[in-house]
């Protein structure tokens, strides 16, 4: 094209050298495996123990990281348990501070006590499961 300098190597050689990199970033980010399925569930597919039912203290929120779950308590001694798979881009959070869990690959903030979202990008809660207290151990996800 007249006018237009065209790429040096250097340039071409650059661009080419990023691309598998950000292609990979963006498929890390997406929670999208092979065929467009999510790369890992978004909840437990069976019940799981993720503790005991005393490691919840009434008005509080755990975090159960290697179950992916988060189980609150409310003040009536309710527990209440959630999926710990961000809704935004299917990253495991892994943040809780208080009643608040934060997803460290964007930022986005749930109510642990009801899944609700409190800061975007994610716009949908996080899914709830069935819980219970069986002999002293929490038990979560389907058929709990």
């Amino acid at each position: 094209m007249p006018g237009r300098p065209s790429a040096s190597r250097r340039t071409i050689l650059r661009g080419a050298a990023l691309t598998p990199v950000a292609g990979a970033a963006l498929a890390a980010c997406s929670g999208v495996g092979d065929g467009g399925t999510p790369a890992r569930p978004t909840a437990p597919t069976a019940p799981v123990e993720p503790g005991v039912d005393s490691e919840v203290a009434k008005g509080s929120a755990k975090l159960y990281r290697d179950q992916n779950v988060v189980v609150s308590r409310a003040e009536s001694g309710a527990l209440k348990a959630f999926s710990s798979i961000c809704t935004h881009a299917g990253c495991p959070i892994d943040k809780l501070e208080g009643t608040t869990l934060t997803c460290s690959c964007h930022g986005s903030q749930f109510d642990a006590t009801t899944g609700k979202v409190l800061q975007v990008p994610a716009t949908m809660p996080l899914k709830e499961l069935s819980v219970q207290d069986k002999d002293g151990k929490i038990v979560a996800g389907p058929g709990a």
